[in-house]
């Protein structure tokens, strides 16, 4: 899965904890990015974030869940991949069928930096970014996505102080991706041909 090196795939700074200190606001023992940290912050601080983190990170998806499509809107799913991410019940079917092939992580990952680019305060920022690099980037991680070498070791540099905009040549490789792998299936697959036909079956009714 991985194209580099393992050592590409690890935080600059998890090679030597001896290096330049971290800015004051921050913890000096927490540039070791990934989740073996064990320091306090990993220790005290991160069980109370994942908590709230996996709230604040996954609302979209629970809200989708509630929303019923047109007919009209299934169909345009099929016009485009873009049409099919901008709507909110095609997102949340798309995920249900990424889950029924192993690769939801890729559709959490790309919700996750949307809600990341979307935020404006720099502390909840660095928190985010964290979670994001620990639940989807590091080789630990069991939801780690496929990433190539390049955007890995970009992200690793850009770790050092993350912005909202950290995680956006991965963002873009993992929708590239899921466009070119996984909708072409969806689009074939069970799940969008019984929506069809449930749009077509409520179309006759209404006529």
């Amino acid at each position: 899965q991985h194209t580099g090196p393992e050592e590409a795939d690890q935080p600059p700074s998890m090679s030597s904890h001896a290096g330049p200190p971290a800015p004051p606001s921050r913890n000096p023992c927490c540039l070791c990015w990934c989740c073996c940290c064990s320091c306090s912050w990993s220790e005290g601080r991160r069980p109370a974030w994942r908590a709230s983190g996996e709230s604040k990170l996954q609302p979209l998806p629970s809200c989708e869940a509630c929303s019923t499509p047109s007919p009209e809107e299934v169909q345009s799913w099929a016009q485009s991949f873009d049409k099919l991410m901008h709507s909110p019940a095609g997102r949340s079917a798309f995920r249900a069928f990424l889950r029924t092939e192993y690769s939801e992580e890729n559709m959490l990952f790309w919700l996750a930096c949307e809600e990341l680019k979307a935020e404006a305060n720099q502390h909840v920022v660095d928190e985010k970014a964290r979670l994001i690099y620990e639940d989807y980037v590091s080789i630990l991680s069991p939801k780690e996505v496929s990433l190539d070498s390049r955007v890995r070791e970009g992200i690793n540099k850009k770790m050092q102080e993350p912005s909202a905009h950290t995680f956006d040549d991965a963002q873009l490789q993992i929708y590239t991706l899921m466009h070119r792998d996984s909708y072409p299936r969806f689009l074939s697959s069970p799940a969008y041909r019984a929506l069809l036909l449930q749009g077509d079956s409520q179309s006759s009714h209404e006529a």
